[in-house]
Parts: structure tokens; sequence; C-alpha cells
């Protein structure tokens, strides 16, 4: 039993340095600005973004979009330590968008993945 609590506990520690990886598929475009980065995946059906802070642990506005062209935008928006995200649409054959804050501070794709 005490195993079984520690190996949780354990597993409840090494989430958020995951987090990032939260996107299924592949990164296809990372664009850095100072308080952060803008990180978009693509698998074969659907495009992913997350917006991630340079230096976790303060709790601070964090915003992030995705949209498929034609489709309606996916957003996290909030107060948050490490990242916002991750958001997802679909995107089988159509150009996404996506844009991202940490602290005010941020950047966007334009329309990418034609």
């Amino acid at each position: 039993m005490l195993v079984a609590v520690s190996a949780l506990t354990l597993a409840g520690h090494s989430a958020p340095a995951e987090a990032a990886a939260a996107c299924s598929g592949r990164l296809v475009k990372t664009v850095s600005f100072s308080t952060g980065e803008l990180r978009i995946y693509k698998s074969r059906q659907y495009a992913c973004a997350v917006a991630v802070a340079k230096k976790p642990g303060v709790r601070r506005a964090m915003f992030v979009s995705i949209q498929a062209r034609g489709g309606r935008a996916a957003i996290d928006k909030g107060r948050f330590t490490r990242q916002a995200g991750p958001v997802t649409v679909y995107a089988l054959n159509r150009c996404v968008r996506a844009s991202g804050t940490v602290a005010d501070k941020g950047g966007s794709t334009g329309w990418i993945l034609c």
C-alpha cells in the first residue's frame, strides 16, 4: 500500500514537467517571444497549440488561441503558472492560425499548414 501511494505521489509531481507535451502529433512551429513560446502541433486531423512560460512558477496572465480557416477559434485564457492550453481544432486539409501571450507579451503565426 505504501508503494502505491508513493508511486501516485511521484506521478503527480512529474505531470507538470510533461504538461507542454499535452498536444498529440508533431511539433510543426515554435514562435518565441520575451516571456515564453507559442508551440503548434499537428496530427493528421487536428492542430493543437500551447503557450508556455519561459520561467514557470509565478502566476500570470496567459492566453492561447488556435483557429482553423472557416471555423471558430479554440481559446484558453487565465492566470497560470506554466502554460495556457492545450487547445485543439479539427484541421484536416485546412489552414490554421495561432496566437499566444504570457504576461502581455506574445506572438502569432498568421495562416500556416496550408
